[in-house]
């Protein structure tokens, strides 16, 4: 299988870069692959999980919304926030959910309609990790 460059880039960290088979990517207007030779494009993200393919190896990891660009030069993922799946503690993740939870009650109008919309990102991306699938 061909590869391609892959770096994905946060605010605190260059969190993965390297040549890769695949990489998996939560758009926002729906989950889309890209492959070596993939057409150009940019495309938002939301909140979920990326999951990188090299070597047969599979690494999930979490975004919190961002951008991916895919070019000639391969595919970059500017990430809001990226956590891989070994460094993510599952006991905050579930502690902020509640707390994003309590704080539906301060929202109204659009503000609570993003805030509901980022709060299922949240819950989507717990319900993943507690499934069989990720284990």
């Amino acid at each position: 299988m061909a590869t391609f460059h892959f770096d994905l880039v946060s605010p605190e960290k260059l969190a993965f870069s390297g040549e890769v088979d695949q990489v998996d990517i939560p758009g926002v207007e729906g989950d889309f692959g890209v492959l070596a030779g993939h057409a150009p494009v940019v495309a938002a993200i939301r909140p979920g999980i990326l999951t990188v393919t090299a070597g047969g190896r599979h690494e999930k990891i979490i975004v919190l919304g961002g951008l991916a660009e895919v070019s000639e030069n391969g595919l970059t993922v500017l990430a809001d926030v990226a956590t891989s799946l070994a460094e993510l503690d599952r006991v905050q993740f579930a502690a902020t959910i509640s707390e994003m939870e309590e704080g539906l009650k301060e929202h109204e109008g659009d503000e609570l309609d993003q805030a509901i919309e980022r709060l299922d990102h949240f819950k989507s991306i717990q319900h993943q990790l507690n499934s069989t699938a990720m284990h």
